[in-house]
């Protein structure tokens, strides 16, 4: 499907994808909004601002991040050529950072004290604690209790980078509770902290501001794979669960016809409710966290129940562009479940010496599959989101005796 360039540059002013997206919250809230909106806009052309992000992009994270040819689970899957975009070689070990300093950069230039955020994963958390210490910041990171076991070593970087560690004990105890917990401290006291969301999800400006700040994941990729084969990849492959890192990588190729673009969502231990976070799959559209998009939802409209084997992508929600995108067609949203997952995590671990995070597996779970049906002249290129440092307690403790792994 064609897109006009106004298309991939939304949102509108009222922070709206189509019908997706725009401001649901309490009118105290939404000047508060309206203000970072209005400074958000004045800085993000600015040349002063955009040469002190990139510096830090350059010399902090240590953008650009490679593309990797992966020829040995290629030769070994046969089909299409896997390549994958190395966000897991970033500073902090994911895609987070990217968006991370730039959002505590304008929370500095606002004059704000402190920056609170959600984390599932543990990745954001990470990212933020480690953006906020290098400028200067305060951050409180909440995190369910349930990622806090899983996520063990994410959960003691935090502490070590000096933020303050909040653990939410309701509910799920996992990542939407975590986002109700920090959105309830911001309105609390919206004046002297900025809420550094964690991914493309929502009231405007977030979706758009996070989207901004990882677009130059595809940027380097555009160039960089052009550089190496000569042309455009064929395929995108990108894990969803708020949907960042996908953003990331989808919106400069959004115009880009011949580039089929799929973005992956979790179907856990099955497509049915409370046992995956396959939103775009799933869900019809509603409104969570001060946006609308599409949602797990009961009748009523509350959020149903979620489950991801990775703590990273066991959000009800999805970034309102992505609603957008699956609506008119130009992405591709599938899944993976948790075994396939699990499969592509050894699988690259053990063919290419490159241990993913469980987010990305999904997305190298599903190229995998992709790759087997086309053939050898074709492309795929995967956004490697995260490093799986992670996750290897948790997937050697439950999974480990399938692989061989005894400790």
């Amino acid at each position: 499907m064609s897109l006009m360039a106004q298309d991939i540059k939304m949102p509108d002013e009222e922070g709206r994808f189509g019908e997706y997206g725009g401001r649901y919250v309490p009118p105290q809230l939404d000047a508060v909004l309206e203000e970072i909106t209005s400074a958000y806009n004045a800085i993000k052309d600015d040349p002063g601002f955009k040469e002190e992000l990139y510096a830090l992009y350059k010399d902090y994270v240590g953008r650009p991040s490679p593309i990797t040819y992966a020829q040995n689970l290629s030769d070994k899957i046969g089909g299409a050529r896997l390549y994958l975009k190395r966000e897991d070689l970033n500073h902090t070990g994911a895609h987070k950072i990217n968006h991370c300093l730039g959002e505590v950069l304008l929370a500095k230039k606002m004059g704000k004290k402190k920056v609170i955020a959600e984390t599932g994963a543990g990745q954001h958390g990470v990212a933020l604690a480690t953006a906020a210490t290098l400028l200067g910041l305060e951050c409180d990171i909440y995190m369910g209790e349930v990622d806090i076991v899983k996520e063990k070593p994410n959960v003691v970087r935090i502490k070590i980078l000096g933020a303050n560690l909040i653990p939410v004990t309701k509910g799920q105890r996992t990542l939407k509770e975590a986002v109700d917990d920090a959105f309830d401290a911001y309105l609390k006291d919206p004046v002297t902290q900025l809420y550094a969301i964690g991914s493309v999800v929502g009231p405007h400006p977030f979706p758009m501001m996070v989207r901004d700040f990882q677009e130059i994941v595809g940027m380097e990729a555009r160039e960089q794979f052009q550089e190496k084969t000569g042309t455009l990849p064929d395929n995108l492959v990108a894990c969803v669960g708020g949907g960042s890192n996908a953003m990331g990588l989808f919106t400069a190729f959004l115009q880009d016809e011949n580039v089929n673009i799929y973005g992956v969502e979790p179907s856990g231990v099955g497509l049915q409710q409370g046992q995956h976070a396959a939103t775009l799959t799933m869900g019809t559209p509603g409104i969570l966290h001060g946006f609308k998009s599409y949602l797990l939802q009961d009748t009523k409209g509350d959020p149903l129940s979620v489950y991801s084997v990775a703590s990273g992508l066991d959000y009800p929600g999805v970034g309102p562009q992505h609603s957008l995108l699956k609506d008119i067609g130009r992405v591709n949203y599938v899944t993976a479940d948790d075994r396939e997952t699990i499969d592509a995590f050894f699988e690259l671990s053990r063919t290419e010496g490159i241990i993913p995070a469980l987010e990305s597996a999904h997305g190298v779970a599903y190229a995998m599959k992709l790759a087997k049906d086309l053939p050898r002249n074709k492309t795929i290129l995967v956004n490697l989101s995260g490093r799986g440092d992670k996750d290897i307690d948790f997937v050697v403790a439950k999974y480990g005796k399938d692989y061989g792994i005894v400790i």
